[in-house]
């Protein structure tokens, strides 16, 4: 079950914004391929929008399914960074709405991961992807050693 309910949510209004901002791109983002990039020199091999938990429709950015490790790079408008997340003027309920949700189902999606034994990882775009790399990859060779012994 995906938790759907009949409920009444507010419409986004015609406007430049919201013309702009159906033209992002949801996946294969500048900031995914740069970090996939950044996996990948290291040696690092993955799958690449994968549902982790094939019952549930949503998907990681990375995935390496062996080790049960799921990469999302989250975009700071989209998810509502505290750092770099901004409050449109314009239908401000509407984007307000919208970004709580995608919130709350990042945070539903990361405990059914954790409860599947999987561990998510969350980057913000504003991220530095070797950075971020590192930390993936730190995490991929201590689970791999921790599986290996035993």
């Amino acid at each position: 079950m995906t938790g759907r309910t009949d409920r009444v949510e507010p419409k986004a209004l015609p406007g430049p914004a919201s013309e702009r901002m159906s033209k992002q791109r949801s996946r294969d983002t500048g900031p995914e391929r740069l970090i996939r990039s950044a996996l990948h020199r290291r040696g690092l091999r993955y799958f690449v929008h994968r549902r982790p938990l094939p019952e549930v429709r949503r998907e990681a950015d990375v995935v390496f399914p062996r080790l049960r490790i799921a990469i999302f790079v989250d975009g700071c408008f989209w998810h509502g960074c505290p750092e770099h997340g901004t409050k449109p003027r314009r239908n401000a309920e509407y984007w307000e709405t919208k970004i709580a949700r995608n919130r709350a189902r990042d945070a539903d999606t990361d405990a059914r991961l954790r409860a599947a034994g999987w561990t998510p990882v969350r980057i913000w775009e504003h991220e530095s992807p070797d950075k971020a790399a590192n930390e993936i990859e730190q995490l991929i060779r201590n689970r791999a050693r921790h599986l290996a012994s035993g």
